[in-house]
């Protein structure tokens, strides 16, 4: 059987997907968040993974954390920088699959600064649900220095230390249907 093109495109299933992200908070927690709002360009050829693709387009506004004052603070100038910034873009550069392991190499832009980063995660499926679709998951994360993305705001702790951490590890998990 002959795969055709449209055979390979996804749509993300909003009800069953997430992007969260965690950053550590005056160095003895983390804060978590997630954004509400993305999609995506998805081209997956499950029979020859490396030609298959990933776009996504982030709503930076759409950030949340369960406390307002915060979610204010990341939208301002201080870091996403919305009004001027309005979304955060990933573009995948390649698609490489070990057993069920998925690595995602690929260009990933916030405000103005695009950045190379990897993704590692876990493919399942294919299976079809009970109203015959058909669906995948999947289960990444990378962590990126925010620093390198000009997120740079700060405030230096009295006891030593700072309260907003470097590193943000970003988390993803993704049902897709086959359209």
């Amino acid at each position: 059987m002959e795969t055709t093109e449209n055979s390979n495109r996804w749509s993300i299933d909003h009800a069953h997907s997430n992007l969260e992200f965690s950053v550590r908070h005056m160095m003895i927690s983390n804060v978590r968040g997630r954004f509400r709002s993305f999609d995506g360009d998805i081209n997956l050829n499950l029979e020859n993974i490396g030609v298959s693709s990933v776009n996504l387009k982030i709503d930076a506004s759409s950030i949340f954390t369960n406390e307002d004052d915060r979610d204010k603070h990341l939208k301002s100038q201080d870091f996403l920088h919305v009004e001027k910034y309005p979304q955060v873009l990933f573009e995948s550069t390649r698609v490489g699959k070990v057993g069920n392991r998925i690595d995602l190499e690929g260009k990933l832009t916030i405000k103005d600064v695009t950045k190379d980063v990897s993704i590692s995660g876990e493919l399942q499926g294919p299976i079809t649900d009970p109203y015959g679709k058909k669906r995948v998951g999947f289960d990444g994360a990378t962590t990126i220095a925010r620093k390198d993305f000009g997120l740079t705001w700060n405030m230096l702790l009295e006891g030593g230390g700072v309260l907003v951490g470097d590193g943000v590890k970003i988390d993803i998990h993704m049902e897709l249907t086959a359209l």
